[in-house]
């Protein structure tokens, strides 16, 4: 929830709490309060990717399958009662609470509000680099080269300057394209895994 802030003159300061809050009223903070379990991420990838309304015991299986890094039927009661309790008592309140998902007599469902927090995720996988320090490395790159062909350092005789933008543009344009397939393929719900 947005606050209001009071300036010495009494008047409010709207702009600290839109600052705060994205256009759905979602507030920021609770935004990766809510993300920061790893558990609520796992759940909400399964009911994500089940796309229809999932029972506690069913989801409590996959989540701690993930956690365990060992296939469901590999895990032990007391592996399924530990991530069942947590998830009944904790997490799923949590996010019933923040709207995320509909959670009645054992039964998940996702609300449309869900979507709103895939902004706030960039998974990275572990052998990569953020995105946006990949692109600041293009630019510098794209930045050495159009100053080389400014300066005349960089020979135009086998590729003409046009052919040096191209490269530049093009190599931008890939790295769009491969950055949005990415992303599309490690959002919540799209893996058998959880990324």
């Amino acid at each position: 929830m947005a606050t209001t802030q009071h300036s010495s003159d009494g008047s409010t300061d709207g702009v600290a709490a839109d600052a705060q809050s994205d256009a759905t009223g979602i507030d920021r903070g609770e935004v990766f309060t809510l993300l920061s379990n790893q558990r609520r991420r796992y759940a909400i990838h399964y009911c994500k990717r089940e796309d229809e309304p999932v029972e506690l015991g069913d989801l409590a299986e996959h989540v701690a399958a993930w956690e365990l890094d060992k296939e469901v039927d590999g895990l032990t009661s007391a592996e399924r009662k530990r991530v069942y309790t947590s998830l009944q008592q904790t997490h799923l309140p949590t996010l019933d609470r923040a709207d995320m998902v509909e959670f009645n007599d054992r039964t998940i469902e996702l609300t449309e509000n869900v979507s709103d927090l895939e902004i706030y995720l960039d998974v990275v996988p572990e052998d990569s680099i953020p995105w946006s320090t990949y692109y600041l490395g293009l630019a510098a790159v794209a930045t050495v080269v159009m100053t080389g062909l400014w300066l005349e350092w960089i020979p135009t005789e086998t590729v003409p300057e046009l052919g040096w933008a191209t490269i530049v543009i093009a190599l931008f344009a890939v790295s769009a394209i491969v950055h949005v397939v990415q992303n599309r393929r490690m959002r919540l719900g799209e893996t058998e895994r959880p990324p």
